[in-house]
């Protein structure tokens, strides 16, 4: 695949630390350009992982969300179907949209990497790499909130950001840029009562968040 030009790729400012704030949309149509760049994606080799994975995960959900879940990286059942969150986290997650009263409209998700990492493991070197499609990714959605999901996906959007428990559950507000929740990743709930009923509390406090109407 053609590397990407300097007119699309992210500001510096942007590769630095936090994602960039909010621009305008581009003028040939969201879905065009949305459709353009997950082409881009899926003939992506510029990571061994383009060389390992059976499909680029790119994205599920609405293209002007309120809410985009972002999370690490895809699993087993993503890399199988070419869609973020469907194994057993993702019915974890989908149960927990549903909880939170958004409708299809108003959410999406993502993963940092587009690619399945061997073994599950983040690839942090892939990470820089998918980087600027993930920014290109939230510069065409525009969402009002972004939730990490995991340690992994909090550090990539706020690098600034505290240990995942002691940040999730609390709004983490950015001038000019989407409000950030993060979240522990859906999968710990899977695996430990004590992760499970954190996960539970912390989406209560983001339901009665989103429905405060701060965002």
């Amino acid at each position: 695949m053609t590397r990407p030009t300097r007119r699309t790729r992210p500001s510096d400012r942007g590769r630095r630390g936090n994602l960039p704030s909010r621009p305008a949309r581009p003028r040939g149509g969201i879905r065009t350009e949305f459709e353009r760049l997950t082409g881009e994606i899926r003939a992506c080799r510029l990571c061994p992982l383009g060389s390992t994975r059976s499909h680029a995960v790119v994205y599920r959900g609405a293209l002007a969300p309120r809410v985009v879940f972002v999370g690490e990286a895809p699993g087993v059942e993503e890399d199988r179907t070419g869609v973020p969150f469907v194994g057993r986290s993702g019915r974890v997650l989908d149960a927990t949209i549903v909880r939170l009263g958004l409708s299809a409209r108003e959410f999406g998700v993502l993963n940092v990497l587009k690619c399945r990492p061997p073994h599950n493991r983040f690839d942090r070197a892939s990470a820089r790499t998918c980087r600027p499609y993930l920014e290109r990714q939230l510069a065409l959605l525009r969402p009002r909130v972004l939730v990490p999901l995991g340690a992994n996906a909090l550090k990539t959007l706020d690098p600034a950001a505290p240990p995942i428990l002691r940040c999730a559950g609390t709004p983490r507000g950015r001038p000019g840029a989407p409000q950030l929740f993060p979240l522990v990743h859906p999968a710990a709930s899977l695996r430990s009562r004590l992760l499970r009923e954190r996960w539970q509390k912390d989406v209560e406090l983001l339901a009665a968040w989103l429905g405060s109407g701060v965002v």
